[in-house]
């Protein structure tokens, strides 16, 4: 049990230092002996030593003072130290318990209770290294799981498009910023044929990786094809139909997972927006006199209810009009006194497009998010879409049938 085991020995009598040390050696534990507490602080610090055996009275450094200085010191290990005291000292063993000593031994009874004191010594530091060990084991295995998660973010974000582009004569600016390493974000861009734009935002209720594979299994879910082919099937856009098609397959009696979504059609020639929105913030539309107002009047999200009718809605973007879509990690952001950022605080921001550009707004709101939570990381994910109209018609993105 005592293999391995190092033990300073700090004596300055040169007879007694000599006796314990040829004591300990035959209890099996390796001995290094010191004149003074001088030189038994050095070899703490030198010899990754786990045991002090130290006479109180010694030249340079006594035993007290030696025990402050080791406990002091900034080691990755516990030194356990034991002190040799006589058998009337009890002012200066409360003295060194203040400072730090684990045990005392007598000078009478060194050579009967030695051994005793020393084996419950080494069964403390046998626990604490099985302990370290485990905490190590432990620690890189948490590693790999971060590096996996770091991977895995990498590539999710892959998956959402950082979009700062002009499609279909819209001009699109984007943001994303994760909570943690993997995000249950997703969203999507992508034209349509006639001069259209197609989009969606979803948001998966919860956090990390549970989140974020569902994320993951939506945004491949919602490819260019199958959006056209839920939401165009008849010369009106049908944007609920997509959301009602994604309801039935993500609800069921044993599923528990939901997600809010906000999805629609803009037609570049007129204007005209056709949106289904399913349990998610309400977007800011605004004007170039900069005037913001909310739309929509939020829905069910989907996979939730099973039985849930969804609706469109159709707003008119002017030229120079913006929308403007937050995930609720915006609304929801608290500062210190656990207030909310809230609507209004973005509807100003909001505001501002027709001063600074539809390309810097994703930029401010994360800023001001920043400010008022006081932390670059938001206790939810964050999603932020700009779209605006900018001119009648983009010939150059058109896809043409």
């Amino acid at each position: 049990m005592s293999k391995g085991i190092k033990i300073i020995v700090a004596e300055d009598n040169e007879i007694q230092r000599t006796l314990i040390s040829k004591l300990l050696f035959d209890f099996g534990y390796d001995v290094i002996p010191a004149d003074d507490g001088l030189e038994a602080l050095q070899l703490v610090q030198d010899s990754n030593v786990q045991i002090v055996l130290s006479d109180y009275q010694m030249p340079n450094l006594n035993g007290i003072d030696l025990t402050r200085e080791v406990r002091n010191l900034d080691l990755d290990h516990y030194v356990h130290i034991i002190m040799i005291t006589g058998s009337d000292e009890d002012d200066i063993r409360r003295e060194a318990l203040d400072a730090g000593v684990d045990d005392f031994i007598t000078k009478a009874s060194i050579t009967v209770m030695l051994q005793a004191r020393l084996r419950a010594a080494t069964r403390l530091i046998h626990h604490a290294m099985q302990l370290a060990e485990r905490t190590q084991i432990l620690k890189e295995s948490n590693d790999r799981i971060k590096e996996d998660l770091r991977a895995a973010a990498a590539a999710q974000r892959k998956l959402l498009p950082e979009i700062r582009d002009t499609i279909q004569g819209f001009r699109i600016s984007s943001a994303f910023v994760p909570s943690s390493f993997v995000s249950g974000d997703m969203f999507g861009c992508f034209p349509l044929s006639g001069g259209k734009l197609g989009f969606y935002t979803v948001d998966v209720s919860g956090h990390g990786v549970h989140a974020s594979l569902m994320s993951v299994a939506i945004g491949h879910l919602i490819t260019p094809e199958f959006f056209k082919t839920r939401v165009c099937k008849q010369k009106k856009q049908n944007p609920a139909a997509l959301v009602a098609d994604l309801n039935v397959r993500f609800s069921g009696q044993d599923n528990d997972e939901y997600f809010s979504m906000f999805c629609g059609v803009l037609d570049a020639n007129s204007g005209r927006l056709d949106f289904c929105q399913a349990g998610s913030p309400s977007p800011f539309y605004v004007d170039l006199s900069g005037k913001a107002a909310q739309v929509g009047d939020g829905g069910f999200p989907v996979g939730m209810f099973p039985a849930v009718t969804y609706e469109n809605s159709v707003l008119k973007m002017e030229y120079g009009g913006c929308l403007i879509i937050c995930s609720d990690a915006a609304h929801e952001a608290e500062n210190k006194n656990n207030k909310p950022f809230g609507s209004d605080r973005l509807r100003k921001i909001a505001s501002t497009v027709p001063e600074v550009g539809v390309d810097n707004i994703p930029k401010k709101i994360i800023q001001a998010l920043s400010n008022w939570h006081e932390s670059k990381n938001l206790e939810d994910d964050l999603t932020i879409v700009a779209i605006e109209r900018t001119v009648a018609h983009d010939t150059y993105n058109v896809i043409r049938n």
